[in-house]
């Protein structure tokens, strides 16, 4: 006696795409994509091809065309002339102090916050500090040139502290939606083994907080370099002035050399570049770590 085999028939893994199966592009979000690309490239080509420029190709008035022949001496006398090494070692040091008090400090105030929220002292704390997020630079500018003159912080220094204070409303907002989502159950096995707070936030919530500390310092890092105003107010020696603030004193002085002045431009964008591309891999890095199981 014979028996029929039913063939079995299995189906495919999810979240594959059947064979033949045709994926349609939606043309509108390609659309909009493309026209957002081209707000980046062209401005971009526009700086490029200004920067390769001689002074009678710039003056022509037509920034679409190509430089012909490339012209790198204005790179040169872009960096003589904005004392390059001296106001890009200043916007260094003011950018790297902003971006350290800031993911320390907001750090610090979001662990705080989001394990105490039921507390009254913490929320209004929050509240408080998403009030301040609203308030800009302007309207509390004279009473900071007055308190950094009084304490003798109207320099580098003082300019890196305002910056990170001024980053701390949106920091803290952001840590404190991204400790939400970190188990509380963490701490308390690490309580039940004795570990204090300090022990707890430095050996387990801080290795935790890798991809949100790159992206807190991205927009740390981003703000304080591109400032103009508030170095531009604070400092009072113009000798220690940050790069955008020289680039300006010397866009106005030489109006209409706008070949070195693109070429400024451009080594100043030059470092932002770098450090976004650099920590944009390491948040993807970390968010990826951080969703594998061990």
């Amino acid at each position: 006696m014979t028996t029929t085999q039913t063939p079995v028939r299995t189906q495919p893994p999810a979240g594959l795409r059947a064979p033949g199966r045709v994926h349609r592009t939606s043309w509108p979000l390609t659309i909009l994509l493309a026209l957002a690309t081209l707000t980046v490239f062209v401005p971009l080509y526009v700086t490029l091809s200004m920067a390769f420029k001689t002074s009678a190709q710039s003056a022509d008035g037509n920034a679409f065309s190509l430089p012909a022949p490339l012209n790198p001496a204005s790179f040169a006398e872009a960096w003589t002339l904005t004392r390059f090494p001296v106001s890009f070692g200043i916007s260094v040091g003011v950018a790297a102090l902003a971006v350290v008090l800031t993911l320390l400090l907001s750090s610090l105030a979001a662990y705080a916050i989001a394990r105490n929220w039921s507390r009254r002292f913490f929320r209004w704390s929050m509240i408080y500090l998403l009030v301040a997020l609203f308030l800009p630079f302007p309207v509390v500018a004279l009473p900071q040139i007055q308190l950094t003159a009084l304490t003798g912080l109207d320099n580098p220094l003082g300019v890196g502290i305002l910056h990170a204070m001024f980053q701390l409303s949106f920091s803290v907002l952001l840590y404190t939606a991204y400790l939400r989502s970190i188990p509380i159950e963490l701490e308390e096995s690490a309580r039940i083994d004795g570990a204090s707070t300090w022990q707890i936030f430095w050996r387990i919530i801080l290795p935790l907080l890798g991809p949100m500390n790159a992206t807190v310092g991205i927009f740390a890092f981003l703000a304080s370099w591109n400032d103009f105003m508030m170095p531009s107010l604070i400092m009072a020696d113009p000798t220690l002035q940050t790069l955008p603030v020289v680039q300006n004193i010397f866009q106005s002085q030489f109006g209409t050399d706008y070949n070195v002045a693109f070429a400024s431009y451009l080594m100043a964008m030059a470092p932002t570049i770098v450090v976004y591309l650099f920590a944009q891999r390491w948040v993807i890095s970390g968010v990826t770590q951080g969703a594998v199981k061990h």
